[in-house]
């Protein structure tokens, strides 16, 4: 949404953003030693838009490096800066903020390297290489502290909620494809529009987003998805000719197909509703995660029946997989996140079936086994999941859910079988009949855990220990002692 015409002059809304210490040590320094420096980007653009910022990026007409490591040792206590000599940049975290330091630079891009030439430029050349207009205004920390600099008009576009590029945006976008998902999550994050010419200049140059690494799209996907309203963002995405490359599972949802007067939904609306409606009730990545790639797996299992219509059997056990394949095509992290969001994929019809088919003991008793300590969240993306257009279907659901809940409570508190560990484990069972590892033993275990997710037995060793001898003389072993 574009920010309101300004009441006060520029600088007068700028002075009170430059009251920091360590742009008035920026300020001392650059007098000293006769260099243009300024603050730039987006901590320029957001003190316009009303936004508070943690990130600054100080720009410096010379070493950035010896900059950042002069304004650290004037702090107490002094932060450590971290150096990254290839990029000329250097960088420190001081009163719960992002400081980063750089040399005022051009560059330019071979036409198949994502890898730029750098060479030292002015604060003028610096701008020209940035992404869009609006993050492409600076404030002045030199000799004419404050002094703000909007050659592209910045302000404007801002004025107007457009993301513009400063130059030819065939350049731009070549030069650094991922500057394509940057315009779509700034468009998307403040509800602007991209330049037409930029947004065919994406169509145009969609497949160069190729040669980006992995985790540097990963990067901005998590980004658009943590926004208000994350849709918006994979609509754009899907407009300017981008998820068809990032994500073509997604991509795979859209479109209705019909046949023989049965028509299946459009699911990739849907996804997107149902990532809306988790957002509404939770920041979590991963639950967003979780709710975008629910139901990727329909697009490969869907089947046409004459008598049912359109079905989607096993796309939650299909999806499961597809995510973590997923999560390493596109580096996410391989680790207890990556199986939280396949977790959440593989069980979110779980809970409303229970609502649908009315809900036993031992179901209950299954569902708080198999979500264990993610059951909250598997909950909240089952209710994400109710998109009907009925509104009296949909709350007569919510009110089935919260009694499902309540049976939840009421079951955990009475069996305690979340997370639980069987009363025997397999060495026990080992040691007991004498046996090695063997396919036995596991058949011995989880009878023991269906039965008492069944409610045959109670979750306690007695009765486990009995079982165990009855399965094990069905299995024809004999205990130890006996032999």
């Amino acid at each position: 949404m574009p920010f309101r015409q300004f009441a006060v002059p520029l600088w007068r809304m700028y002075e009170e953003h430059l009251q920091h210490p360590i742009f008035s040590i920026i300020h001392g320094w650059a007098v000293e030693h006769s260099k243009r420096c300024y603050v730039v980007g987006g901590y320029v653009r957001d003190i316009l838009l009303h936004r508070s910022s943690w990130d600054i990026d100080v720009v410096v007409e010379g070493d950035g490096i010896v900059l950042a490591t002069f304004v650290a040792s004037q702090l107490n206590p002094s932060p450590k800066v971290s150096v990254f000599k290839t990029y000329g940049t250097a960088h420190f975290v001081y009163d719960d903020r992002e400081w980063e330091f750089v040399g005022a630079r051009s560059e330019s891009y071979a036409q198949n390297s994502r890898n730029p030439e750098v060479k030292p430029a002015t604060i003028e050349g610096d701008q020209l290489r940035r992404d869009f207009t609006i993050n492409a205004m600076a404030l002045s920390l030199g000799s004419d502290f404050g002094a703000f600099l909007d050659p592209f008009s910045g302000v404007v576009d801002l004025k107007a909620g457009i993301v513009r590029t400063p130059r030819d945006p065939d350049v731009t976008f070549s030069d650094d494809p991922l500057r394509m998902m940057r315009a779509v999550r700034f468009a998307s994050r403040f509800g602007f529009e991209i330049d037409s010419k930029a947004f065919e200049s994406i169509r145009k140059h969609a497949n160069r987003l190729s040669i980006v690494a992995p985790e540097r799209i990963a990067e901005e996907l998590n980004k658009i998805m943590l926004h208000q309203k994350p849709s918006a963002g994979f609509r754009l995405l899907d407009m300017c000719g981008l998820l068809q490359l990032v994500l073509p599972e997604l991509h795979a949802l859209k479109g209705v197909e019909s046949r023989n007067g049965y028509m299946h939904k459009e699911n990739f609306a849907h996804t997107l509703q149902v990532l809306d409606n988790v957002a509404t009730k939770s920041d979590s990545l991963w639950l967003r995660w979780a709710a975008l790639l629910h139901d990727i797996g329909k697009a490969p299992v869907k089947k046409f029946d004459k008598v049912r219509g359109w079905t989607f059997h096993g796309h939650d056990a299909v999806g499961a997989r597809m995510t973590k394949k997923l999560f390493r095509r596109l580096h996410l992290p391989q680790n207890e996140k990556m199986d939280f969001v396949s977790k959440l994929v593989a069980l979110h019809l779980r809970p409303i079936s229970l609502v649908e088919d009315g809900v036993t003991d031992s179901a209950l008793r299954r569902l708080l086994f198999d979500a264990g300590d993610d059951l909250d969240e598997l909950l909240a993306l089952a209710e994400a999941d109710i998109t009907s257009g009925n509104a009296v279907k949909v709350k007569q659901y919510m009110k089935n859910f919260a009694n499902l809940r309540i049976k939840l409570l009421e079951t955990e508190d009475k069996d305690k079988v979340r997370n639980f560990q069987p009363p025997l484990s397999g060495e026990e069972i080992m040691m007991f009949f004498g046996i090695e590892p063997s396919r036995e033993v596991g058949i011995i275990k989880n009878s023991i855990k269906d039965a008492i997710l069944d409610g045959l037995i109670g979750n306690n060793y007695d009765e486990a220990f009995a079982f165990m001898l009855q399965k094990g003389s069905e299995l024809g072993l004999v205990p130890a002692q006996k032999k």
